[in-house]
């Protein structure tokens, strides 16, 4: 006996209806609490099937339903547009329609992460709040200085050890100034506090092979692989990278109706906004080292302009991450003095003892001969894919028809 069960999640409960036999009807609500979520989903069976929408606490509640049901799918509410949609929208209609749509297999699933993915995904989000944070309270600093009409510091970083040296000479009112200390000793907190999480991303990945994979690209560090991991969790779960680039919001949009062609517009921006905003960060950097994947920003620029290209090389560093995990390969074009250095970095963040007086492997990295020999080499692959491109036409929209300018005849 198959029963198909739509939950209508709210912060304290959740409204339930059951469709068996062709008919719909309201079973009442269940507490989101662990207790009452596990002795109710105690009475289902391993033909039942639950469906709820992605919200807050819909993972935590999936994952306590999962083992006593048949199946468990968490929709994606942007896609629901049954109820999003719906003339009269109550709890107990919202719970009919999904447990309708769960029948008809019309619910387009989320994936639900694994337990260390949901972890990163923790740590990573902690971070981000501290950097936001951060950001903040060093701008609040530079407004006081701008509203008492203070010039601006002449050391690189105001918030370093020179630039405090600097605010500390500047005449201020004792309110202001009492103001610019509490921002500071919060500042310190809040690096502590960064501190931390980035230690804790450092050791996990010290022990992942994925991260050490993806570090081998140019531009993106510790963090923007991290990142990457705990949006995407497992890489191969996508069957190509063109699912992986959709899955991140970097696929553009398209429109094609009948026999026209296909128009291409602004990228989606669907999925985890925090995971496409570290690619492009990491673009910017691989746009300015030597490699094929300047070459590619470079001609992507001097066709469409700077901000179409940042996307389009955020875009293909995601389809050189899934094709480097999914084959378990490095990259080709990697700098093996920055790559060890970029390890013993990671090492030395996850709380490693330095080595006094000893040269580890990240120690190439200070050799300028060995950095301008490497260098060098990335810069003649660099030049073979400008080579291979130089001789690329745009190809003509799907449908299009070929226009041929002949000579007019002489009469």
């Amino acid at each position: 006996m198959v029963r198909f069960i739509g939950l209508d999640v709210h912060r304290d409960f959740a409204q339930i209806a059951v469709l068996q036999d062709g008919e719909v009807r309201d079973a009442g609500q269940v507490a989101c609490r662990p207790d009452a979520l596990v002795g109710w989903a105690r009475k289902l069976g391993p033909g039942d099937q639950v469906a709820l929408e992605a919200t807050g606490n819909s993972e935590a509640i999936a994952l306590l339903i999962r083992p006593y049901a048949g199946r468990v799918v968490v929709s994606n509410p942007l896609k629901t547009r049954a109820i999003a949609e719906a003339k009269v929208k109550t709890d107990k209609v919202d719970a009919r329609i999904l447990a309708q749509l769960l029948a008809a297999d019309f619910l387009p699933p989320v994936w639900l992460p694994d337990e260390r993915t949901a972890r990163l995904r923790r740590i990573v989000g902690q971070r981000t709040q501290l950097v936001r944070e951060r950001t903040r309270i060093k701008n609040q600093v530079h407004a006081v200085l701008a509203r008492n009409l203070l010039p601006r510091p002449t050391a690189t970083d105001l918030f370093g050890k020179a630039g405090r040296a600097w605010l500390g000479l500047q005449v201020l009112p004792p309110d202001e100034r009492d103001t610019v200390h509490a921002l500071l000793r919060h500042l310190d907190f809040l690096g502590n506090e960064l501190a931390s999480y980035e230690q804790a991303l450092a050791t996990e990945a010290l022990t992942d092979a994925t991260a050490r994979r993806l570090m081998t690209i140019p531009g993106v560090s510790t963090v923007v692989a991290m990142a990457l991991i705990a949006a995407v969790g497992d890489f191969r779960r996508f069957p190509t990278a063109e699912k992986l680039v959709a899955y991140l919001g970097l696929h553009p949009r398209v429109r094609q109706s009948g026999g026209q062609p296909a128009h291409h517009g602004r990228i989606t921006k669907q999925g985890n906004a925090h995971a496409r905003g570290m690619l492009v960060e990491a673009a910017f950097t691989a746009a300015l080292a030597p490699g094929p994947l300047r070459a590619f920003y470079s001609r992507i620029k001097a066709r469409r302009g700077f901000q179409i290209a940042v996307v389009a090389t955020a875009r293909k560093l995601a389809t050189l991450a899934w094709t480097l995990d999914t084959r378990g390969e490095e990259y080709a074009f990697a700098r093996p003095s920055l790559v060890a250095f970029k390890q013993r970095k990671l090492e030395l963040t996850s709380g490693a003892p330095r080595a006094v007086a000893h040269r580890g492997p990240g120690y190439a990295y200070n050799d300028k001969q060995l950095r301008r020999e490497e260098r060098e080499l990335v810069e003649t692959a660099e030049r073979a894919y400008q080579l291979l491109i130089s001789n690329w036409q745009p190809r003509r929209p799907a449908g299009a028809k070929k226009i041929e300018f002949t000579r007019p005849r002489q009469e």
